[in-house]
C-alpha cells in the first residue's frame, strides 16, 4: 500500500465557525520511499489486534481496530497530523473550494449556546428567517448548551436536501422559534470590504480559499472605483485560520513588487524545499488571466495596516509575515498562532486521506513563524479596557506534541503567567465577541488612528511598546528583494 500513497495537496490550520480543515498547495505526486519494516513491532501489533479479536469483553470490527490504530499513530506526531475519514475527507474538500452543505449562517459561542453572527444571504437560514443575534438552543430537539462549536456546527450540516429541525431564542419574542430548514450547498464568499470613512478602506479575509485571490480583485476594484484616492487600507486577519498557500501567495502578491519572494519552506523531501514568488504561476496556475492584472496600480503604495490576533494562523502569517519583511504595512494587533507547518495530503483510497506534516515554511527573511507566530509592530488590545476574547485563544506552542521552531527554539510563544491572569479575567468580564469592521471596532479604530498620526492606544499588557510614527506606514521599501538563506515550500467552518 505504501507504494500507491499519492500526494494531492498541502494543507493549512482551517478552523473558522462551523467547518474544519483546509487544503494548501495544488497535488504533485511524490513516490513514497520504501524504508526497512520494523518487522518486532508490527509483530506486536498483529499480537495485540489478535488479542482484542479474542478476549476483549465484546467482538470489535476489524475495520474500527485498524481505522484507529492509523488514526492513533498519525496524531502521535503532532497536532495537525490527521487521518480524514470519508466523512472528515469530504467536509476538508469541501471547505477548500469555499463552499459546504448545511442551512448558511456564520454563528459564535455565547453563554454555552451558539450565537447566529449573520445569516448568509440568500441561503435556507436567511430565507427561514433566521437573524443576527439569534441564539440557537436545540438541533433536531437536541439540547446544545454546553456543546462545543464543532459538534453544534456538524449537527447543522449533512447532506443536500435533506431537513434539520433549529430552535431558536430570540431577544423580542417570549417564546422559541423553531424553524425547519431544508440544507443546501452554500458557497461562502471569504472577503469583505468597505470603505469605512472618506479615503479610508477595510478588506478583510476570513479565510484563504480557492476563489479568494479573484474575490479580493473584485473586492478592490469595486473599492477604488467607490473612492479612487484611498489614503490608507486595513487588510484585516484576525480570526483566519489559514487555508490555501496560493491565496496567501496572490493576496501579498497584490500589495509588493512583482515577483517579489513571499514563502519558503523546507522539509525531508526534495519537494519539500522551495521558494515561492509572486507570481501568476504561483497564486493561480490554472487560470487564464492573471486576476491580479487589472488591480489599481495605487494599491502597491497605499499605506496599509494588517490586523492580527491570536486566531491569525497559517496562510495569514504568511502575508503577515511578508508584508512586515518588506516593511509594506504595519502589523497590529496580538502574537499570531504560530502555525508555521506544512501539510501534505496523502490519498489512501477513493474516500480517505492521511494529513501529514511534511515541512516548515518561512518568511522572505527566513524566519520561522512555527510555535512562535508573527510579532505585531503595534501591540493593540482588542478592546479599550483589554484583549477580550483574544486572551482565552491557546497558540500553537501551547498544544501538546507542537513542532518546536527551528531556527530559534527558545523563542516560542508559550502562554506565561501574566497572560493566564488576563485570561481568568476575560473569563470574569465575559466579554462579547467584537463585530469586526463595525464603528465598534477598537482595533480597526486604532489602524485610523495610526494612519492619521493621531495617538494610538496601545496594549495594557505590553507597556514598553512604543508606537512608529505613522508615516513609516508603507514609505519604507528595500532596495532589493530579501532573500532566504536556504531554498526553502509553502503551507486552509459555516453551517
Amino acid at each position: 500500500m505504501r507504494n500507491n500513497v499519492k500526494s494531492i495537496g498541502l494543507i493549512g490550520l482551517g478552523m473558522v465557525a462551523g467547518v474544519a480543515a483546509s487544503f494548501q498547495f495544488s497535488a504533485i505526486a511524490q513516490k513514497v520511499t520504501a524504508a526497512p519494516l520494523p518487522l518486532e513491532e508490527l509483530r506486536q501489533l498483529s499480537d495485540v489486534f489478535g488479542l482484542i479479536k479474542s478476549d476483549y469483553v465484546e467482538t470489535v470490527d476489524d475495520k474500527k481496530l485498524l481505522t484507529e490504530a492509523i488514526s492513533g499513530m498519525v496524531s502521535s506526531l503532532d497536532p495537525h497530523s490527521v487521518y480524514l475519514d470519508k466523512k472528515a475527507f469530504r467536509e476538508m474538500r469541501e471547505t477548500v473550494a469555499g463552499k459546504f452543505v448545511g442551512i448558511g449562517v456564520e454563528v459564535g459561542l455565547e453563554e454555552g449556546y451558539i450565537k447566529v453572527v449573520s445569516p448568509i444571504e440568500d441561503t435556507p437560514a436567511f430565507k427561514a428567517g433566521i437573524k443576527a443575534g439569534d441564539l440557537i438552543t436545540r438541533i433536531d430537539g437536541t439540547l446544545i448548551k454546553g456543546m462545543s462549536l464543532d459538534e453544534s456546527v456538524k449537527k447543522m450540516r449533512g447532506e443536500p436536501r435533506s431537513k434539520v429541525s433549529v430552535t431558536i431564542s430570540r431577544k423580542d419574542e417570549d417564546k422559541p422559534l423553531v424553524f425547519n430548514i431544508t440544507r443546501e450547498e452554500i458557497r461562502v464568499q471569504s472577503v469583505k470590504a468597505k470603505i469605512v470613512e472618506p479615503g479610508y478602506a477595510w478588506l478583510r479575509i476570513s479565510q484563504f480559499q480557492e476563489p479568494t485571490v479573484d474575490d479580493m480583485a473584485k473586492k478592490v476594484a469595486a473599492l477604488y472605483q467607490q473612492d479612487p484616492h484611498i489614503k490608507g487600507l486595513v487588510l484585516d486577519l484576525r480570526n483566519d485560520p489559514g487555508g490555501v498557500v496560493p491565496g496567501a501567495i496572490g493576496v501579498s502578491a497584490a500589495f509588493l513588487p512583482k515577483d517579489s519572494v513571499i514563502v519558503s519552506t523546507n522539509g525531508q523531501l526534495l519537494t519539500s524545499k522551495e521558494t515561492f514568488y509572486g507570481r501568476q504561476e504561483f497564486y493561480a496556475p490554472r487560470a487564464k488571466a492573471d486576476p491580479l492584472a487589472k488591480l489599481p496600480a495605487a494599491l502597491k503604495d497605499v499605506p496599509m495596516v494588517v490586523l492580527v490576533n491570536a486566531g491569525s494562523a497559517s496562510a495569514s502569517e504568511i502575508v503577515a509575515g511578508a508584508l512586515q519583511d518588506y516593511k509594506r504595512a504595519t502589523i497590529m494587533g496580538q502574537q499570531t498562532f504560530g502555525k508555521g507547518s506544512v501539510q501534505t495530503l496523502r490519498q489512501l483510497t477513493a474516500d480517505t486521506a492521511v494529513k501529514l506534516t511534511t515541512a516548515r515554511y518561512y518568511t522572505p527573511k527566513n524566519r520561522a513563524i512555527q510555535a512562535r507566530g508573527i510579532t505585531p509592530d503595534l501591540l493593540v488590545d482588542e478592546t479599550a479596557e483589554g484583549d477580550g476574547l483574544n486572551r482565552l485563544r491557546v497558540r500553537e506552542a501551547d498544544l501538546q506534541k507542537h513542532l518546536g521552531n527551528d531556527k530559534d527554539p527558545q523563542g516560542e510563544a508559550k502562554r506565561d503567567a501574566l497572560e493566564d491572569e488576563q485570561r481568568i479575567a476575560a473569563l470574569a468580564k465575559k466579554y462579547k465577541p467584537v463585530e469586526f469592521g463595525s464603528k465598534d471596532d477598537f482595533q480597526l479604530a486604532q489602524a485610523l488612528n495610526h494612519f492619521k498620526g493621531l495617538p494610538v492606544q496601545l496594549s495594557k499588557a505590553d507597556a514598553k511598546a512604543e508606537a512608529k510614527p505613522a508615516n513609516d506606514v508603507g514609505e519604507s521599501k528595500p532596495d532589493t528583494q530579501p532573500k532566504p538563506e536556504t531554498p526553502l515550500k509553502p503551507d486552509t467552518k459555516s453551517k
